[in-house]
């Protein structure tokens, strides 16, 4: 390392290496302009013995200033002094980084542990990114906020997004949070004991307590990035967590046919609700995949597993019955080959003939995969 960029590290890291205090002092003198150090104590929780100490190591950064009378004054200094001269240092010192910076191949790991708080929330960020179809994460409120445009972005893209916040009574309020903005369906969960995680296209996925994310305790957060094992993060969202929450909002419709799937139990819903609303509309039944009527037809093509030779199968044809449980412990459809029926379950399906990894569901015939 260079001694200039070691020197800009050096300032940089000294200038905003503020402690609890430092910044709470920090803030209220900006807010104010001019306090004394007993209008310090006052307005903010720093003991009064520990004011001199705070302010003095803020006018030792050059962010404060503090003028020797009686009282003595603390001044603020303004922001684009105190920092100014460091915008070109750290514009300069992040490019000497980057071009350091050796990208790590993090894709051959089938399996990561990662304990810092800010990978966390960087593979979640990643995770969300990645997502091409299908989308489901588990956030807290303040997540939710963090990650608002990265979601509403794939929503825009036409992706899957089912949304979980939690704990429920701290979910912002519908009438006060657009989240058909950044979800397709969006529930609420009681209980801060949710982990947080997310699932891209049924592989990608990134599970953490949310003890985790706290700065105040050493926890973990698991990646996965292969579908095998990708998938019991998402078999454990679908079957635990989604079952035991409450809707806030939910699109029903809007995404246009075909539509791609990784996860049985998300084609196998949307048919079931997409049939339900379209027999309700023409005051039709409510049950059934809709062999009556037009609109109630669905066409599915499959990419997956035979159950018992474990060779790769392709199958297509129209969806012509449907199982499913609202513990959504059970979810399967039959398909109208040209070789007859072929029952299509889930990831490590035991019961129906083939086990589905890639599902596409189309209206007017059998979808390309």
């Amino acid at each position: 390392m260079t001694d200039d960029l070691r020197g800009t590290l050096d300032r940089v890291g000294d200038r905003f290496n503020l402690g609890e205090y430092e910044i709470d002092a920090y803030l209220a003198v900006l807010e104010h302009g001019e306090l004394t150090a007993s209008d310090i104590a006052d307005k903010t929780d720093i003991p009064q013995p520990r004011v001199y100490d705070t302010v003095r190591s803020l006018s030792d950064r050059g962010l404060v200033e503090l003028r020797e009378s009686r009282p003595m004054k603390i001044v603020a200094v303004d922001p684009e002094d105190a920092f100014g001269d460091l915008r070109s240092s750290f514009t300069e010192m992040v490019d000497e980084l980057e071009a350091r910076y050796t990208a790590p191949t993090r894709e051959t790991e089938a399996v990561s542990l990662v304990k810092s708080r800010s990978t966390i929330l960087r593979y979640v960020e990643e995770v969300i990114e990645s997502a091409e179809f299908e989308l489901a994460v588990s956030l807290t409120p303040a997540l939710l906020r963090r990650f608002r445009d990265d979601l509403a972005a794939k929503v825009a893209d036409g992706v899957s997004v089912e949304l979980l916040v939690t704990p429920a009574s701290k979910a912002p309020d519908p009438d006060e949070f657009d989240y058909l903005e950044v979800a397709t369906i969006a529930r609420a969960r009681r209980g801060i004991t949710t982990p947080i995680l997310a699932v891209a296209d049924g592989e990608y996925s990134v599970y953490a307590t949310q003890d985790a994310l706290r700065d105040d305790r050493e926890r973990y957060g698991v990646i996965f990035n292969r579908s095998a094992l990708g998938f019991l993060v998402s078999g454990f969202f679908g079957t635990v967590l989604w079952t035991t929450a409450e809707t806030l909002a939910a699109d029903g419709t809007e995404r246009p046919f075909p539509r791609r799937y990784a996860s049985i139990r998300r084609a196998v819903k949307d048919i079931r609700e997409f049939s339900r609303e379209a027999g309700e509309s023409e005051g039709g039944s409510e049950s059934g995949t809709g062999d009556e009527s037009e609109t109630g037809e669905f066409y599915a093509s499959v990419e997956g597993r035979d159950i018992e030779t474990g060779e790769s199968v392709t199958v297509s044809g129209r969806v012509v019955d449907l199982a499913f449980e609202d513990s959504e412990e059970v979810a399967s459809l039959v398909v109208e080959t040209t070789d007859g029926r072929v029952d299509i379950g889930g990831r490590v399906a035991a019961l129906e003939d083939i086990e589905g990894q890639v599902i596409v569901i189309g209206r007017d015939g059998p979808p390309a995969l």
